[in-house]
C-alpha cells in the first residue's frame, strides 16, 4: 500500500510538472503579441497582431464546422509572429456566437448564404485594421469555412490579396478566381480532399495536372495557384502542422510582396496541447485517491458473460432501427436531439435487458451492493466533475475550442442530460456495479459506437455531420473509461462516474455542436 501511494505521489508530481511546462510553452509565444477581443455585429472576434501592428497586412481566419476561434489559434499566433494581423471569429451558430446558423446546411442557397454574409461584415471590419485603412486583405479558412472564403473572394477578386483554403471542397473556384490561391490538405485526410485540391490547382492549366508543391502562375497579377500536402496529419491535425503553417506564411509573404521577409518557424502547439491534456487525464489517477469512499465493494461473483452478452448486443441493434423514423429537428443544437434519443433509448433497452436477465435466471443473482452513503456519493460526484470541468475544460477553452457556453447553450445542458443520464447510470451499473463483467466497459462502449454507424446510414441526410464528430465521441468514451475505472476503485460506486459522464457529455454537446434554426 505504501509503495502504491509513493508511485501515485510521483505520478502526481510528474504530471503537474508536465502541465506547468506545457502551459508555459503554449503561453510564451503569445506573451509579446497584441491580442484584442471585440464584437463585430454581435460576432465575437479576436485579433492577434505584432506588438507594433501599424503596418501589418491583415488576414481573416475562419474556422470549420463545430469549431471556434480557438481552433485556429495555432495559425493565428504564427501569422502574428510573422508580421500579420490575424482576425479570428466565431461563425454563426458556433462558439460563443449568440446568433444561430440559419438555412439548410447541405445546400448552397441555405446556410452558406448566411455564413458568406457574416464573413462580409468581418472583412469590412478587418479592412479598417490594414495600414491604409482600406487595403486588400487575405482570407484563410478550414473545411466548411474554406468554401465560404472562396465564395467571398470570388465575389470581388481584386479586393483580396490571397486565399488559403485548408481541407477544402468548393464548387465556386474558377480558373481565374480567387486570386493567388493556395490549397492545403493533410496527408491522412480522405482522398476526396486530395482530389479537390488537385482539381482546383489544375483549373488554370488547360487540361494539365497540377503537381503538389509546385506553384503555377504569377503573384504579381494574382494568378498564382498551388496545392500542398502536409504529411502525417488528418482533418484537425492539419491546422497544427508545421508544414501547413510555414506554407501559409510563405504564400502570404509572396502575395503581399514580402517574399524576402524572414519566417519564424512555428512552435509545436499541437503537440504541447496533447501533452497538456494527456497529463491532466493521467493526473486523475492519483487524484482519485482524494475521493471519499461511497460504499464497500460488492460481495459475490459477477454475472457470467453468457448472461451479459445480450445487454451488449441487442441495444446496439435495436436502437438505430427504432429511431430511424423519428424527426431530428426539434432541438436547436445540430444532431443533439438525435443523440439525446439514442442515449435515452439505448439506456432504457439495457435496463430492461438487465431486469429480464434477473427474472429469467433467478438462480444466478448478481452480488449484493452494500449500502450507499448518499452524502459521500454527492461529494465524490462534485469533486470528479470539478476535476474534469476545470482540468480539461480550461486548456480546451484556452487552446482548442469554446468550452464556456452562452446562456442559450447553457439551457441545453439539462435537456441533453435527459438522454445521457439514463444511459450512463445503467451502463456504469452493468459494467462497474454488481454485474461487472470483465472488460464490460470496453464492450459496451464499442457496441454503442457501432450502433451509431447504422443510425447515420439510415438517416444520412439528418446525421451526416455526426460523421465529423464521431472520433470525438469515441475519444470521450476512452478518456471517461479511465475516469470511471479509477473512481470506481476508490468509491466502489458506479454512479459517481455515471453522473459525471452524463453531465460532461451533455455539456460538450451543448457547447460544441452548432446551434441552428433548421432548414
Amino acid at each position: 500500500m505504501a509503495r502504491r501511494s509513493l508511485i501515485k505521489a510521483l505520478v502526481a508530481l510528474a504530471t503537474l510538472g508536465l502541465i506547468a511546462l506545457a502551459l508555459s510553452r503554449l503561453l510564451a509565444p503569445m506573451a509579446d503579441l497584441q491580442i484584442t477581443t471585440t464584437t463585430v455585429e454581435r460576432t465575437p472576434v479576436t485579433v492577434y497582431s505584432p506588438a507594433d501592428a501599424t503596418d501589418a497586412p491583415v488576414v481573416v481566419v475562419a474556422h470549420g464546422f463545430a469549431g471556434s476561434r480557438q481552433l485556429m489559434q495555432a495559425l493565428a499566433v504564427s501569422l502574428a509572429r510573422n508580421g500579420y494581423a490575424a482576425v479570428t471569429y466565431d461563425a454563426l451558430g458556433h462558439g460563443r456566437q449568440p446568433d444561430p446558423l440559419g438555412g439548410e446546411l447541405t445546400v448552397e442557397t441555405g446556410a452558406t448564404v448566411f455564413l458568406v454574409n457574416q464573413l462580409d461584415g468581418i472583412v469590412e471590419y478587418a479592412r479598417t485594421l490594414t495600414p491604409g485603412g482600406d487595403d486588400p486583405v487575405a482570407l484563410l479558412g478550414h473545411s466548411m469555412a474554406a468554401d465560404i472564403i472562396v465564395r467571398q473572394a470570388v465575389s470581388d477578386p481584386d479586393a483580396y490579396a490571397a486565399t488559403v483554403a485548408i481541407s477544402m471542397y468548393s464548387p465556386a473556384v474558377t480558373p481565374t478566381a480567387p486570386r493567388n490561391m493556395l490549397v492545403m490538405v493533410g496527408g491522412l485526410e480522405p482522398w476526396v480532399h486530395h482530389n479537390e485540391a488537385q482539381r482546383v490547382a489544375s483549373l488554370p492549366l488547360d487540361g494539365a495536372t497540377a503537381e503538389p508543391g509546385e506553384t503555377y502562375g504569377d503573384f504579381a497579377d494574382g494568378s498564382a495557384r498551388a496545392w500542398r500536402i502536409s504529411p502525417g496529419v488528418e482533418h484537425i491535425g492539419v491546422l497544427y502542422s508545421k508544414d501547413t503553417i510555414l506554407a501559409a506564411v510563405d504564400w502570404l509573404n509572396h502575395a503581399f510582396g514580402r517574399a524576402d521577409a524572414p519566417v519564424e518557424p512555428p512552435q509545436a502547439r499541437g503537440s504541447w496541447i496533447l501533452i497538456l491534456l494527456l497529463a491532466v487525464v493521467v493526473l486523475a489517477w492519483p487524484a482519485s485517491a482524494l475521493l471519499p469512499r461511497v460504499a464497500e465493494a460488492p460481495v459475490g461473483a459477477a454475472l457470467p458473460w453468457r448472461r451479459v452478452r445480450p445487454l451488449v448486443i441487442w441495444p446496439a441493434l435495436i436502437t438505430p432501427v427504432l429511431l430511424a423514423p423519428l424527426p431530428t429537428d426539434w432541438l436547436p443544437v445540430l444532431v443533439g436531439d438525435y443523440l439525446l434519443l439514442h442515449f435515452a433509448l439505448y439506456g432504457l433497452l439495457t435496463g430492461l435487458g438487465l431486469w429480464w436477465i434477473r427474472r429469467r435466471w433467478p438462480e444466478e443473482p448478481p452480488p449484493t451492493h452494500p449500502p450507499t452513503r448518499w452524502g459521500r456519493l454527492a461529494l465524490a460526484t462534485v469533486l470528479l466533475s470539478a476535476f474534469v470541468m476545470i482540468g480539461l475544460g480550461t486548456p480546451i477553452e484556452l487552446f482548442v475550442s469554446s468550452f464556456i457556453p452562452t446562456p442559450e447553450r447553457l439551457l441545453l445542458v439539462p435537456v441533453m442530460m435527459l438522454g445521457t443520464l439514463p444511459f450512463f447510470l445503467v451502463d456504469e451499473w452493468v459494467t462497474r456495479g454488481p454485474t461487472r463483467p470483465r472488460w464490460g466497459y470496453a464492450a459496451t462502449s464499442v457496441a454503442f459506437m457501432l450502433s451509431l454507424v447504422p443510425a447515420i446510414i439510415l438517416k444520412l441526410h439528418d446525421l451526416f455531420f455526426l460523421i465529423i464528430l464521431y472520433p470525438i465521441i469515441a475519444l470521450f468514451f476512452v478518456i471517461f473509461g479511465l475516469f470511471s475505472a479509477w473512481s470506481w476503485r476508490r468509491t466502489h460506486h458506479p454512479w459517481v462516474a455515471a453522473i459525471t459522464s452524463a453531465f460532461v457529455f451533455a455539456w460538450c454537446v451543448a457547447v460544441t455542436f452548432p446551434i441552428t434554426t433548421g432548414g
